[in-house]
């Protein structure tokens, strides 16, 4: 069986040598990267061959990539690296890397063009300058081959491993059965559909009811096309910790079923909660996990893959037995695992390592998205950026002589958008350019600082130059999916002349920038209890028009829920006042009816802590626990174990917030819900300013901005009340709006609301 594998994967596994090294030193971004690229390759004659896509093999080893140029007349291939600052205070095993990378696509030259001999060059182009140094070897075709032979062998008898065990691992799935026997209701339906979307290479959206197990009607199909060879690795995406632990869950429900599954899964935790020193840099000279990282790395990784189920304490453990970062030992296992289970923002982000090595190695991925309603406003959250001006007036002032002049310009052209508001919020269809340049000049000025200083700069500095950066980024691929506004702050008092504000890169739609990485998927799954309507998620998450959808008619009986709709209240902000003795009276009365475990629902934290209030205040004898802001892992663990302990009570939690979805609690453990709001979004600048924006491309701003989002938060917290076939409860929707004909056809059909 052939192991393929690109060339930068083998030359990082066989020739990355020394420290850790996380320091920030300057570097080009994408987009200067590739212009550096464009530049170089323009300069070149007409007969230059750029992007030049290879590959050999040696043994059952294919390695395949694309170089960035060759030059016939010269007879030189060319490796192009773009660099910012002094090119010899790169690190030296970077440049060993470097070699290695363009070595390898040498020989792999000279066996596809018959080459007798080749001069190989690294072509390091500075990005502020312009300037090119060529670093040249010439070889002849034996020499390269067996440079190419030793690198080869250094990852031959991995790669042995490695297809051994994805043939013992398709096999085994091949004869996977699922694990419960019988499908529940709809699980099967969804289980055909995704296991089509993953043969087929097509993208799947799935609206399938909480509680019919949608986690294992994913995974278990998305493996059997591994079996079959459609699939080479599944990610499976989550919004939350919850998800995650979910999804593990599952897999080890699979390999609990009798079958001598070899199947890896990593679980992916972020950075804060894996760093074993976080009062530490991420680089040798700092942190003892950093020193020799590369060289113990071997180890820790054989180790780390002796175990199946790679979850946050397993890799931890590996890596300390080794004395490497468990973070980055965890970065390094994802390209030897078969599932990986992390946050959205491992694939979908600006600068997801997923998504990279998706695209390095032409994996063959099924992306499970679990809840995927989440990405529509973490998909903004990750493509919008702002800047502060009070944080950089005060870089202006401790900021070092050099960058002074290049503070004082964005300053100056920033203050000219302040000067020409007229109101505190506007939106703009564009960035202007004077104000982009000023913050592109700033970069340079630090980037070439930081290039002669490396840690000259303190941390308060490097924030502000980091959000710079951000907003510069976004400002280079602005367009209509997205707004830029200006937020002026309330003057301080004594300093009424002078005004401040708040610039932001506001994306509104982020399928402009979704929509390349599930192109680079081989197939992509969406799935959700409340995916409708099914036009908007298309709209907003920018899915192929190919997109499959499915509505999967879940095992509930309308008569496991009794609703009751409380329409003589209005939970409208003008009308909350009115609304707390209505509200509070009526779960009194709820809980007196029929004692036992409640969540309730309101749309903010002040509207919430008045309600426990006013209960406490006329009905002290009705045990009530509130969700509170900003509550750790353990303070909401500590919440949910008052639902399955023998007490009674009602819990009182924010619409949208840690409780309302991903929660659990069968049977006894929670017999009722009450939702005081129809969960619209707050009517403000910035959302009538999205409204506006969506409503001008697709017609239908009211309600894309407000009623779609707020009703998929109601359905979702209402379903933590039926978990499974036999779940019986009630279900209070509290608001008049509730009698609408526009909101009540966005609520599950299998609802009987009166």
């Amino acid at each position: 069986m052939s192991y393929v594998v690109a060339v930068r994967t083998l030359c990082e596994f066989t020739a990355k040598r020394g420290d850790l090294d996380l320091r920030f030193t300057p570097s080009p971004t994408s987009l200067e990267g590739i212009e550096g690229h464009a530049v170089v390759t323009a300069r070149r004659d007409a007969r230059y061959e750029a992007e030049v896509t290879l590959a050999g093999t040696y043994g059952e080893l294919t390695v395949r990539g694309r170089a960035d140029g060759y030059d016939p007349a010269l007879n030189r291939l060319e490796e192009i690296k773009t660099y910012r600052g002094q090119l010899e205070s790169m690190p030296e095993n970077h440049r060993a890397l470097h070699w290695a990378q363009a070595l390898v696509y040498g020989h792999l030259l000279c066996q596809t063009r018959g080459l007798e001999r080749l001069t190989v060059a690294l072509v390091y182009f500075d990005i502020g300058s312009r300037k090119e140094t060529v670093l040249t070897q010439t070889h002849d075709a034996a020499a390269l081959r067996s440079l190419f032979e030793a690198q080869c062998e250094r990852f031959l008898s991995w790669a042995t491993r490695e297809s051994a065990h994805r043939a013992a691992r398709d096999a085994a799935l091949g004869h996977l059965q699922f694990p419960h026997g019988a499908f529940r209701s709809g699980q099967r339906e969804l289980a055909v559909a995704v296991f089509r979307a993953a043969r087929d290479g097509r993208a799947l959206m799935a609206q399938a009811p909480t509680g019919i197990g949608k986690t294992l009607a994913t995974l278990f199909p998305a493996l059997k096309a591994c079996a079959q060879g459609h699939v080479d690795r599944v990610f499976f995406l989550t919004a939350k910790t919850p998800g995650r632990a979910l999804a593990l869950d599952a897999i080890d429900t699979l390999h609990a079923g009798g079958h001598d599954l070899p199947l890896r899964t990593l679980e992916l935790v972020a950075r804060d909660k894996a760093c074993e020193h976080p009062d530490k840099s991420c680089h040798g000279e700092s942190c003892p996990l950093a020193r020799g990282f590369y060289d113990r790395l071997p180890a820790a990784r054989e180790h780390a893959l002796s175990s199946r189920r790679l979850d946050r304490d397993t890799v931890k453990q590996a890596a300390l037995a080794h004395d490497v970062c468990p973070y980055y030992l965890a970065q390094e296992l994802t390209r030897w695992c078969d599932i990986v289970v992390g946050d959205y923002n491992y694939y979908y982000d600006s600068s997801a390592l997923l998504y990279a090595l998706t695209r390095i190695n032409q994996w063959r991925v099924a992306v499970l998205v679990d809840e995927a309603h989440n990405m529509l406003e973490r998909g903004r959250k990750m493509y919008s950026a702002e800047i502060e001006q009070p944080a950089f007036k005060a870089a202006g002032k401790i900021a070092p002589a050099v960058l002074k002049k290049a503070l004082q310009r964005l300053q100056r052209e920033w203050n000219v958008l302040n000067r020409a508001q007229t109101n505190r919020y506007q939106a703009y269809g564009e960035v202007p350019a004077r104000l982009v340049g000023a913050a592109q000049n700033l970069i340079g000025a630090v980037t070439d600082h930081l290039a002669d200083a490396p840690l000259s700069l303190d941390d308060a500095l490097l924030r502000v130059f980091f959000d710079a950066m951000h907003f510069v980024s976004l400002c280079e691929q602005f367009g209509e999916h997205s707004v830029f506004d200006i937020q002026l702050h309330a003057p301080r008092a004594g300093d009424q002349d002078r005004r401040l504000s708040t610039l932001c890169v506001r994306n509104v739609v982020p399928a402009h920038f979704l929509a390349a990485r599930h192109a680079a998927a081989h197939a992509t799954v969406m799935f959700s209890g409340t995916f409708a309507p099914e036009r908007f998620y298309r709209d907003m998450l920018g899915l192929p028009d190919d997109t499959a959808a499915l509505d999967v008619q879940g095992p509930f009986r309308a008569q496991q829920l009794t609703i009751r709709v409380a329409a003589h209240v209005s939970t409208r902000f003008k009308d909350r006042e009115r609304s707390l003795i209505p509200i509070v009276d009526l779960m009194a009365s709820q809980y007196a009816e029929l004692p036992g475990n409640y969540l309730g629902f309101l749309s903010s934290f002040d509207y919430l802590r008045r309600v426990a209030d006013l209960m406490q205040a006329r009905h002290p004898h009705v045990p009530v626990w509130t969700q509170a802001p900003g509550m750790g892992e353990a303070e909401r663990d500590a919440f949910l174990a008052r639902f399955r302990a023998a007490d009674r009570g009602i819990g009182l939690a924010v619409l949208g917030g840690a409780f309302s979805e991903g929660v659990d609690l069968v049977g006894k453990q929670l017999i009722g819900a009450f939702v005081a709001t129809l969960g619209l979004p707050q009517v403000n600048d910035v959302n009538e300013e999205m409204r506006r924006k969506m409503d001008a491309k697709f017609g239908s701003g009211y309600d894309y901005a407000y009623l779609y989002p707020g009703l998929q938060k109601i359905v979702q917290a209402a379903g933590r009340v039926i978990r499974t076939e036999t779940d019986v409860g009630v279900l209070h929707l509290i608001d008049d709006r509730y009698r609408r004909a526009e909101v009540r056809r966005l609520l599950p059909a299998w609802w009987a609301v009166p």
